[in-house]
């Protein structure tokens, strides 16, 4: 299932219905570097960021329904621990100071974990260490996720 290096991960998704397996490889790889709050997804339209992000937030105990924030910008989630989980999508952004307006400083400095979609629309504003999610979809619907430590 997974192919492990020092500051990375692969993970290969077969189908949808082994997305929580890859969802709790994902909260293990997040457990074992704990500084790390900040969690960027790449992919293109349609790669499965959200789905994944969905499947995240099950394997942390969030009960409420997941959805894209696209037009909000930021959903708000409690996991099972009562921390907050911080869904972002940037996607919709025309530019970096709607991000601003919307306090995005004050959600990275939470400590909580911020998933962000879309990041590279608010790349002047993100931190120097993160966990980069990089989703890749082939033909045939199989998904390649890399975790990768910057």
């Amino acid at each position: 299932m997974a192919a492990i290096a020092e500051t990375g991960k692969t993970l290969h998704v077969a189908s949808l219905e082994n997305l929580p397996q890859a969802a709790a490889a994902f909260h293990t790889f997040l457990t074992e570097n704990p500084t790390v709050s900040v969690v960027l997804f790449e992919g293109e339209m349609g790669a499965g960021k959200t789905t994944f992000i969905k499947a995240i937030c099950r394997e942390l105990g969030v009960t409420e329904a997941v959805s894209s924030p696209t037009f909000s910008l930021v959903n708000e989630y409690e996991g099972r621990d009562g921390k907050r989980i911080y869904h972002f999508d940037f996607y919709r952004l025309n530019e970096e100071r709607e991000a601003l307006d919307i306090g995005i400083y004050e959600y990275l400095d939470s400590g909580n974990l911020c998933l962000i979609e879309w990041p590279s629309k608010v790349e002047n504003l993100l931190p120097e260490h993160v966990l980069l999610v990089n989703i890749e979809a082939d033909a045939n619907g199989q998904r390649t996720i890399t975790l990768k430590l910057t």
